[in-house]
């Protein structure tokens, strides 16, 4: 698998972001982060809803980090998504702690939210997926939310396989709706071109497939976002929407890769921006480790939890 070096740079961000993940009061997030010359990998969980540890990543990146690891040890392509779905179930169905922490945040529901549940969170599309392989249905992704999960699921396999048909049958076994597809694989096209040292990637992008009558809705957004160029980047975000649905989540992404010059300016840019930032950070992290893989940086790969067994893979 080339080019894993992406892969580590969503990985990162999303660690990096992680401990404020999901926070949607602006004055809450001030006050964290008053003083702080660093705000990323906070060591005190401030996610209002669930806490891990530290240097551990969100649901989002998990399921990345699944099928990263059915890629790994997949003797046969032909095993590759039969596999995966077995490892979603096992990862995060019953018996997980994902699975454990569903009926803690049912009762949570009937009562007002005090403190963040111990353990992670697990999202709708994956809940659904799970409910859906158990159900044997051919398309098992998830149809209620339009959210990240498909993209990154496909991340990982996007630097094993880049067919678009490929792609699509991964985005779609986890988020399953036509919104889902269109805005996970703009974002895995947009990578490629930054990976390819293209000079404007995202302008590329509009100028590629402007006429593209798929794209349209997504050529549009990213126009209204290249517009903002030089708004305040919270601003931005709060305009398009701070929760975790495209487009979004995507617009936001955008505008902090246009707006930013560095892995860690984007990222810290994406953190203070709050909401579900953590969804908009593993396409942020991954688009700057495609165009500078040195400005991932190094302090916090140590930090990642995960990236250790994403190391061992780049450097063998």
């Amino acid at each position: 698998m080339d080019n894993l070096h992406i892969f580590l740079g969503a990985t990162v961000a999303d660690a990096a972001t992680r401990p404020l993940h999901w926070i949607y009061d602006p004055k809450k997030l001030k006050k964290y982060i008053k003083g702080k010359k660093e705000i990323a990998f906070l060591k005190k969980n401030r996610s209002p809803f669930y806490n891990i540890k530290t240097g551990k990543v969100s649901g989002y990146n998990d399921i990345g980090q699944v099928m990263f690891q059915t890629l790994l040890y997949s003797k046969k392509k032909s095993e590759i998504f039969k596999n995966f779905k077995k490892n979603i179930v096992k990862h995060f169905g019953p018996g997980s702690n994902y699975w454990k922490n569903l009926k803690l945040r049912k009762k949570y529901k009937k009562v007002k939210w005090k403190k963040p549940m111990n353990g992670p969170w697990i999202h709708q599309n994956i809940l659904e997926t799970i409910q859906n392989i158990k159900s044997k249905k051919i398309i098992t992704g998830g149809t209620k939310v339009n959210e990240s999960d498909g993209y990154c699921a496909a991340l990982p396999y996007f630097l094993f396989n880049d067919k678009e048909k490929e792609l699509k049958k991964v985005i779609k076994s986890v988020a399953n709706s036509r919104i889902n597809e269109k805005y996970a694989l703009s974002k895995l096209k947009i990578i490629e071109l930054a990976n390819k040292k293209n000079r404007n990637p995202v302008q590329s992008f509009v100028k590629k497939y402007k006429k593209n009558k798929y794209f349209k809705d997504v050529i549009n957004n990213i126009q209204k976002v290249l517009r903002l160029k030089n708004q305040n980047h919270i601003i931005t975000v709060r305009k398009f929407g701070k929760a975790c649905s495209y487009p979004g989540t995507f617009m936001g992404s955008i505008h902090a890769i246009i707006s930013s010059k560095s892995f860690k300016s984007a990222i810290t840019k994406t953190i203070k921006a709050g909401g579900c930032n953590c969804s908009r950070a593993n396409f942020v992290g991954a688009y700057f480790a495609a165009l500078k893989p040195e400005s991932i940086p190094r302090r916090w790969v140590r930090r990642t939890l995960p990236a250790k067994n994403i190391l061992k893979y780049i450097n063998s």
